[in-house]
């Protein structure tokens, strides 16, 4: 549960920055407020039904792809892709406050959606790393002190995806010293 919940927070936080972006980007799109709760249903509908539409729709073009050329099978796959998310926006906007008026504020914004979707799976794991380590803390908080799983949830989650110049910075925040102060001071004693 807690991954699911992990994965939902993680997305439904970067869907409200890139529909806030659609509505200050493209004139016939208007979002506002209405981004909080659109952004649940985008989330919903990225996670249940994005899946199931790209998978029929991949089983649809399977049975004449052996009719096509790689370029005429790559540009099927593009144009299932953007079908999908035209799916996805018109579903958002059906059922959310957001108004999209005009043939280009129904034909960009799936673009947008795909372009800020290949940001999101880039910048995923660092995402949910961070979220499973607010809700670690948030969990321990309403349970009343540091649950025994957490502080391993946390530690791994945090070791596994932390670059180097993270953890040196993580160091020096703890003890105050630089890196190269720290050496200088390990070779002194």
């Amino acid at each position: 549960m807690k991954k699911g919940i992990v994965r939902f927070v993680a997305l439904y936080v970067f869907n409200v920055a890139v529909l806030l972006l659609i509505g200050l980007l493209l004139p016939g799109v208007s979002v506002g407020w209405n981004a909080l709760w659109a952004s649940v249903i985008l989330t919903l509908a990225a996670l249940f039904v994005k899946p199931l539409l790209a998978g029929a729709f991949r089983r649809s073009a399977a049975k004449s792809a052996g009719e096509r050329t790689r370029t005429g099978e790559k540009i099927v796959q593009y144009v299932l892709v953007y079908l999908v998310e035209l799916i996805i926006w018109v579903l958002t906007v059906w059922f959310s406050g957001v108004r999209a008026s005009g043939l280009w504020a129904f034909v960009l914004p799936p673009l947008a959606l795909l372009f800020g979707w290949m940001i999101y799976d880039q910048i995923d794991d660092r995402m949910r790393a961070k979220t499973a380590e607010i809700y670690d803390s948030v969990q321990a908080r309403v349970k009343g002190g540091r649950s025994k799983s957490a502080p391993a949830a946390t530690s791994t989650t945090t070791t596994a995806s932390e670059s180097p110049e993270t953890r040196a910075a993580r160091d020096e925040l703890s003890d105050g010293l630089t890196p190269e102060q720290r050496r200088m001071l390990d070779e002194l004693g």
